[in-house]
């Protein structure tokens, strides 16, 4: 059964398709249907009108903000048609926000294999990098350290590499916050009451739970 927040994205390939509705029913039916039982709540439903002119996708950014803001899954109907959109990936990969196809829910899975996939390629090709880097400085009389140095180096760049994700995706959710704390700022609301107000609007904070004054006046320093 499902559980948690979600932010449906559908998608109609055409104008015509979005103002008839076709295929876009079907769609919702589908994800309501997988929704049915458990505790769930539907944040938002964002429809994309998609012409295949065009290669940004705007309703996505405003689904993947959606869910960002609200600590969602987004969740979509159909995985076939969207896993070969290029820009429907790179914009849900480069986001962090966790997603579930209804019509193969073991995608998220997949997901993390194909990508742990390319980040081994990744690794393999820095690898041979290092390897030559090194070969061309022992060639050069340069004294190399140990095994054990080599490793710690490599742990060392893994933390590192790690760090940064974690500081992209803290400075993506601050840029989504910002306009919403802007907002109840402009009515001159405190820190502790713009806190209260996210919370209220259900805007989890970053470890989830209810916000505090300190924890917006992290997001402000850090947009500052």
């Amino acid at each position: 059964m499902a559980q948690g927040k979600f932010v449906a994205y559908y998608r109609v390939s055409t104008d015509r398709q979005g103002r008839s509705g076709l295929g876009l029913e079907a769609q919702q039916e589908a994800v309501r249907s997988y929704l049915d039982g458990g505790s769930w709540q539907l944040v938002e439903e964002v429809v994309e009108v998609e012409s295949g002119k065009r290669n940004d996708r705007p309703k996505l950014a405003e689904a993947l903000k959606l869910c960002r803001l609200h600590g969602a899954t987004l969740i979509i109907a159909k995985l076939d048609r969207l896993a070969r959109n290029v820009a429907f990936v790179s914009n849900l990969m480069e986001s962090g926000v966790d997603f579930v196809a209804v019509d193969f829910p073991q995608a998220n899975r997949l997901t993390v294999h194909i990508l742990a996939a390319v980040a081994e390629h990744e690794a393999a090709m820095i690898s041979q990098r290092t390897r030559a880097a090194l070969a061309a400085a022992k060639a050069r009389g340069k004294k190399l350290g140990g095994g054990r140095g080599n490793i710690a180096a490599v742990s060392g760049l893994g933390n590192r590499v790690s760090a940064v994700v974690r500081k992209q995706r803290a400075e993506k959710r601050a840029g989504d916050l910002m306009p919403v704390i802007q907002s109840i700022q402009a009515g001159g609301a405190s820190l502790r009451q713009v806190a209260a107000e996210l919370t209220q609007r259900g805007i989890t904070a970053a470890r989830g739970g209810r916000w505090s004054a300190v924890q917006v006046k992290r997001v402000l320093e850090r947009k500052a």
